[in-house]
């Protein structure tokens, strides 16, 4: 029995408000969908006869598809409120990292404020920054652990690709993204349930997907330990150990720690899809997302098929470095040719036409190449301390696989240090330790020495037509549909020739 106190009241008058806003914004099909699944949730939560005692966890990175789906289980958690007289808790969780703008945490607080979340007792807001779970707070600042080892990831992955773009700046994110959902869901008492956008199917192939890289790599639980997300965070647990002490090396115990994967979850945790019953596109929405939800499509945030994280752009940057660095030719050309793959994933994503037009100009209009080279120049910078001198050094990669690229980079980059070679060898080897020449190198590199002796002794993994077999680095993305086969030319002037170029 829900017992009236003017408190009480004021919750309740919240959202009858609350709802009559939405059932306004949304269109009577969003509503009835909103409706259908509310019901079926309700048959979904252990205590239905005591709803509050319910809590279900919602991921938001706040991007215009999540801001969505925040939208509607709010309605949902609203409708059952309305039937019932009480509803479930609501645990929305954001996992931030370097590349998510200040913007982004804005877009958020908009939106928690439009849906009158801040004000609800039964919304619980958090932010999750590495292993560290707060109180959404929009002037949080970033957390300089974070920064450093985002930076570090970049670096580190991105010297062994060669700036590859989905390796260099998504691996290790995607598993931060996942671990989030375990630090968020084990958070205080845990919650009863995780409602995904994702279909089952998806649901199903991230599963065998995890299950196949563990396999393939001997990399499973016992088998008693295997079942339900506890067991999928245990394999991916293991596999992050794996994937972080190749990239890091296996002596970055600390390191390859501070990357582990939480399993501390509840064994019988369960997920709930509303994707049955939703219809999202974002061109449908726009007024939901623009007016009601005050979301923001900024030049950083918003970046190709990304709106709550500026990384694209600078994918796009390094494409564009390394034409003009390693391919002589010219920047633009690099650039533009980014953005033509780039354009592409959007329009397979059916991104709203005005969407994609807004890109297309943005590096298309006269003086655009300046300005966006200049502005990423800025964003790597404030985002990751790194230089673009660091920037051109990863995708020359000259340190990996025994310094392989070392005389080509030199020559083109570090004429003066052309006749060190012999003794930069010898400092990467770790046969010897020369202060000036490793501060050099530092410097450059934006990576200590000991990474840079990692590199050096660590595979270059060369985006290639015909993957190799048998390394995680490769493994991991082997099935991203974020790649084409483009033609480009490896010189000024030079032939066509076909290369894999992965994205966002």
């Amino acid at each position: 029995m829900v017992i009236e106190t003017p408190q009480r009241s004021a919750v309740d008058t919240l959202r009858r408000d609350a709802l009559a806003e939405l059932r306004s914004v949304l269109s009577a099909a969003d509503f009835a969908g909103a409706a259908r699944c509310a019901v079926r949730l309700h048959a979904a939560l252990p205590h239905q006869s005591t709803l509050e005692r319910n809590v279900v966890l919602v991921a938001y990175g706040g991007g215009k598809d999540s801001s969505y789906t925040l939208t509607f289980v709010r309605a949902m958690q609203l409708i059952l409120f309305q039937i019932h007289g009480a509803t479930f808790r609501m645990r929305v969780a954001t996992n931030r990292h370097a590349g998510m703008p200040r913007v982004v945490m804005e877009n958020i607080d908009r939106a928690y404020r439009a849906l009158s979340l801040s004000a609800d007792p039964d919304c619980e807001l958090l932010l999750i920054d590495g292993t560290t779970v707060s109180v959404f707070d929009v002037d949080l600042p970033q957390s300089p652990a974070v920064i450093e080892r985002n930076r570090v990831d970049i670096l580190m992955t991105g010297h062994r690709t060669a700036g590859d773009a989905r390796p260099t700046f998504c691996n290790a994110c995607n598993l931060s993204m996942v671990n989030s959902f375990g630090l968020a869901a084990a958070y205080g008492d845990g919650v009863d349930l995780i409602i995904t956008g994702d279909s089952r199917r998806e649901q199903r192939d991230y599963v065998l997907w995890v299950n196949r890289l563990a396999r393939r790599f001997g990399l499973q639980p016992p088998t008693g330990e295997r079942q339900g997300f506890k067991g999928f965070l245990g394999s991916l647990n293991r596999i992050a150990g794996a994937y972080f002490s190749d990239i890091h090396g296996a002596e970055a115990q600390q390191t390859v720690a501070e990357h582990a994967i939480t399993t501390d979850v509840h064994p019988d945790l369960q997920f709930f899809s509303i994707y049955d019953d939703t219809a999202y596109a974002a061109g449908e929405h726009w007024e939901l997302l623009t007016e009601f939800l005050g979301f923001v499509f900024d030049d950083i945030a918003f970046s190709f098929t990304e709106s709550d994280c500026g990384n694209p752009s600078l994918m796009a940057h390094l494409r564009a470095l390394k034409a003009e660095r390693c391919h002589g030719r010219s920047y633009a050309e690099g650039l533009l040719e980014y953005v033509e793959f780039a354009v592409s994933l959007m329009r397979r994503k059916e991104f709203p036409e005005r969407l994609v037009t807004i890109m297309q100009e943005r590096y298309t209009m006269p003086g655009a190449v300046e300005r966006m080279r200049a502005a990423m120049d800025a964003y790597a910078s404030e985002a990751y301390g790194l230089t673009e001198e660091q920037l051109v050094a990863m995708v020359h990669a000259p340190f990996a696989e025994k310094g392989v690229g070392l005389a080509r980079y030199l020559a083109a980059e570090q004429p003066d240090l052309v006749g060190e070679a012999s003794r930069i060898h010898e400092l990467l080897a770790a046969a010897d330790d020369e202060v000036a020449l490793t501060a050099r190198l530092e410097r450059l590199s934006g990576l200590t020495l000991a990474q840079l002796r990692v590199l050096y002794r660590s595979s270059l993994r060369l985006p290639s037509l015909q993957p190799a077999e048998g390394e995680l680095i490769d493994a991991i993305l082997s099935g991203d549909p974020h790649k084409d086969v483009i033609m480009t030319r490896r010189e000024a002037g030079g032939d066509l020739v076909p290369e894999l170029l992965s994205g966002r």
